[in-house]
């Protein structure tokens, strides 16, 4: 049985933004075609941002999941390790403020920025 890596931003004991990896069983439909479970969703959103893009440190406001389009993407961490997803990856930002937080940008949350020289084109899925 294979399994598909969950990519997931959330926010750790310390209540700052850390990568982890998860695995979804791939253990439904057929051996040309394996698939997960179904899943709930809340809806989805699509986003162009322009060459030059980025943004301050914030917190994700709904677990979602965000695949790349067109273009390429960074994520930034306040222990400074980045990743750059391109077109055709994925994450699953669930990086939120913890339960009676005040928001403080020295702490809390990830950054995000647009690479290269064409436009970010993201789908943003919600949990």
């Amino acid at each position: 049985m294979e399994d598909f890596v969950k990519v997931c931003l959330v926010t750790g004991p310390d209540g700052r933004a850390v990568f982890r990896e998860e695995r979804i069983a791939l253990d439904q439909g057929k051996p040309q075609a394996r698939l997960s479970a179904l899943m709930a969703s809340g809806g989805y959103q699509l986003r162009r941002s322009p060459v030059g893009f980025r943004s301050e440190f914030h917190c994700t406001e709904h677990p979602q999941w965000v695949f790349i389009l067109g273009g390429r993407m960074e994520i930034g961490l306040h222990d400074g390790s980045r990743r750059v997803f391109g077109a055709g990856e994925h994450f699953h930002s669930a990086d939120l403020l913890p339960k009676g937080a005040v928001f403080d940008p020295t702490l809390h949350g990830h950054c995000s920025a647009q690479q290269g020289d064409e436009p970010l084109v993201t789908l943003f899925v919600r949990d």
